[in-house]
């Protein structure tokens, strides 16, 4: 199931697509594809946010992806939400699923600070930076 986590931007209550982190040893704003995980010292954004971004005077922002759109609910989504209805129907407990675990073609590769790359076994080249 796709992450559900909303944009980290005071009162937005739409859905984050994109990750913010900021190098601040490099005066760099990252803002790339929404992390698979939520990291401390990042920031999630929604579609709007992230189009609108700017970052302070004499940094530059790094955009790993071009546009970013809020995708519409999945099959899998719609799954969870009913099971989660039913259960809470029950008046039993809904549980979340632990976080998904990174595919095992994917190896870290260096880490600086909280980033990471990736690379992914398949093409030999970095894969999205988290």
């Amino acid at each position: 199931m796709r992450s559900v986590r909303q944009c980290s931007r005071t009162a937005c209550t739409q859905a984050a697509v994109a990750t913010l982190t900021y190098v601040y040893a490099d005066s760099t704003a990252v803002l790339g594809p929404l992390a698979q995980r939520a990291e401390p010292h990042s920031y999630d954004l929604c579609a709007q946010h992230a189009e609108r971004l700017t970052a302070p005077r004499g940094w530059e922002v790094v955009r790993l992806q071009p546009e970013f759109e809020t995708p519409a609910p999945s099959k899998d989504d719609l799954s969870a939400l009913a099971e989660a209805v039913r259960e809470a129907g029950r008046g039993g407990r809904v549980t979340q699923r632990p976080a998904p675990a990174e595919p095992a073609s994917v190896t870290e590769t260096a880490r600086r600070g909280h980033l990471r790359v990736l690379r992914a076994e398949s093409d030999g080249g970095p894969a999205a930076g988290v």
